[in-house]
């Protein structure tokens, strides 16, 4: 691992990654252009760069066939190469916040309410771009949640593209509900209000460690059934094909982002390193499936967290060959969001 986070770096000269490289930060620094040599990394799997002033990826970055995945929003870039969403394993992208982008203004008529309205009480969270709180809303009289954003740029993107997404994915049994934006706060914060979700309801995973690297640890006593892993598998395609449709990669679908409950029931939330894309632009196609090859390794992981003798071998096999058909290194085959969901009816 090599990180140099925020230390103004403007230049990376050439050779400056060893070739046995298989994690980079480089987050909010200066840089203009990477170096060639970075294609010499084909050990590279997560690379974090959101923050600079890069304005195109290298050619030869086409020899990470490794990168799985890559935080590249808030630079410059004007485009994106169609190789790009071609490297076979790459499955969580951030590229928000660059003028190659998808723009979409905040819905106007999305209700704003006055900070002053909220009693704010514990602390229930904090994220690489904001803090949750538990909130009395006086006027409703009722509790819920708030997350204020921090405002700087994080290891995922901007906070502005954060709010905006979270209102745009709309409503979704497997979405937290957004129930309006703040205003008035006394340091100017942007925040959103959500709502309450019940304690009942605790994270499907943990973020990836360091050996792990990309791929998400659990608690030895996270285990599920077949119906439970169906349920979770079912409602995250389902929320997945709604984002999809409307234009917006998650770019973090990860169990760690998943809330769920003993009845399998779950909620899909962070969207810290979500971006929005033009669903009728030649590349929108290739980006569902990067976020396809996410959803399988989610879907992996959970189908190791059955219990053996709660999954027959012909249900098994049906679910190792979804997972391979997400997985195929030739990406131009790997199913959209609403064909997976038809074939899990067939489960």
């Amino acid at each position: 691992m090599i990180g140099f986070k925020s230390n103004q770096i403007k230049t990376v000269p050439e050779q400056a990654f060893p070739p046995l490289l298989n994690w980079l930060i480089l987050t909010d620094n200066k840089i203009e252009k990477l170096p060639k040599s970075i294609g010499d990394c084909t050990l590279l799997q997560k690379c974090a760069l959101a923050g600079n002033l890069i304005e195109e990826l290298p050619v030869e970055m086409k020899a990470c066939v490794n990168l799985e995945l890559i935080r590249f929003s808030a630079n410059k870039l004007k485009s994106i190469p169609d190789w790009f969403f071609e490297l076979p394993k790459l499955s969580w992208v951030a590229f928000g916040g660059n003028p190659a982008a998808a723009k979409i203004e905040l819905q106007p008529d999305f209700e704003a309410f006055d900070w002053n309205d909220f009693s704010v009480k514990e602390l229930l969270g904090e994220g690489a771009s904001g803090f949750i709180s538990k909130a009395f809303w006086k006027s409703k009289n009722k509790d819920i949640a708030v997350k204020v954003f921090k405002g700087d740029v994080t290891s995922d993107g901007l906070p502005d593209d954060e709010m905006a997404i979270s209102i745009a994915a709309g409503a979704h049994e497997n979405l937290i509900p957004v129930l309006g934006k703040i205003k008035n706060h006394p340091e100017d914060k942007i925040g959103l209000i959500m709502t309450l979700i019940s304690p009942d309801y605790v994270n499907l995973g943990n973020p990836p460690s360091l050996q792990t690297c990309t791929r998400d640890v659990f608690d030895e006593t996270s285990v599920f059934n077949a119906d439970e892993l169906l349920k979770i598998a079912k409602s995250i395609a389902s929320v997945c094909q709604q984002l999809h449709k409307k234009g917006i990669n998650h770019g973090d679908l990860y169990a760690h982002n998943i809330l769920v409950n003993a009845s399998a029931d779950c909620l899909l939330g962070d969207f810290g390193a979500a971006s929005f894309y033009d669903v009728n632009s030649e590349l929108a196609r290739a980006i569902e499936r990067v976020e396809v090859r996410a959803y399988a390794c989610l879907v992996e992981d959970v189908l190791g967290l059955v219990r053996e003798n709660d999954m027959n071998t012909e249900l098994l096999e049906k679910w190792q060959k979804l997972i391979a058909n997400c997985t195929d290194v030739d990406v131009k085959t790997l199913p959209t969001f609403s064909e997976i969901l038809e074939a899990l009816d067939e489960f």
